[in-house]
């Protein structure tokens, strides 16, 4: 696929057939994280690929209950020691979330689904997992084959949110804050 029909096919995927990932397309996923750009090249991540349905369905917890359908969980870490700070900025969540895209990305290519999960119980993660002290888990993505309707849940999140996207000229600007880009060099 190309990359901009690539771009455009991805979606945050809430229900999965129940059907195993590949290796090979795991390790694509990772391949494509690894190659990512970082600060000063530290490549600070580290992903725990979860296949096991218990650790899962604890992964998944109250709030993405939904997520227990996915057959793979990969949970996405940084090593803040490994990565910098600038101007209060702290790069290596900036790192990890690069890498988390170029992996999601991939994903879309090889034709699985994700959805990138913020809201998760960093302790009790880290227990589960055995992160050790000073990592810092900055997001879990279910990972596999989008099942084909994804139910009630998916059409009401769809429903409430919908997929309308800001314009070009609502995100970005020309040359000063206010200005929007309309994608002409003229003045």
């Amino acid at each position: 696929m190309d990359f901009d029909k690539v771009v455009r096919a991805r979606k945050s995927v809430r229900k999965y057939l129940d059907k195993p990932v590949e290796e090979e397309k795991i390790a694509k996923c990772l391949e494509a994280a690894r190659l990512a750009p970082s600060w000063k090249n530290k490549q600070c991540w580290r992903f725990i690929v979860v296949r096991d349905k218990k650790i899962i369905a604890k992964l998944a917890g109250g709030i993405n209950f939904w997520a227990k359908s996915a057959p793979v969980f990969i949970v996405a870490c940084g090593d803040p020691k490994r990565s910098g700070t600038r101007y209060g900025q702290k790069y290596y969540l900036v790192d990890v979330a690069i890498a988390m895209e170029h992996l999601v990305l991939e994903a879309a290519n090889l034709g699985l689904g994700t959805c990138w999960l913020g809201l998760f119980d960093e302790e009790k993660t880290k227990k589960l997992l055995e992160i050790p002290k000073g990592i810092r888990v900055v997001a879990l993505t279910p990972l596999g084959y989008p099942h084909p309707s994804e139910g009630i849940l998916g059409k009401v999140v769809k429903a409430v949110v919908g997929k309308k996207r800001k314009s070009l000229g609502e995100i970005a600007y020309d040359r000063k804050w206010g200005r929007p880009f309309s994608g002409s060099s003229k003045d």
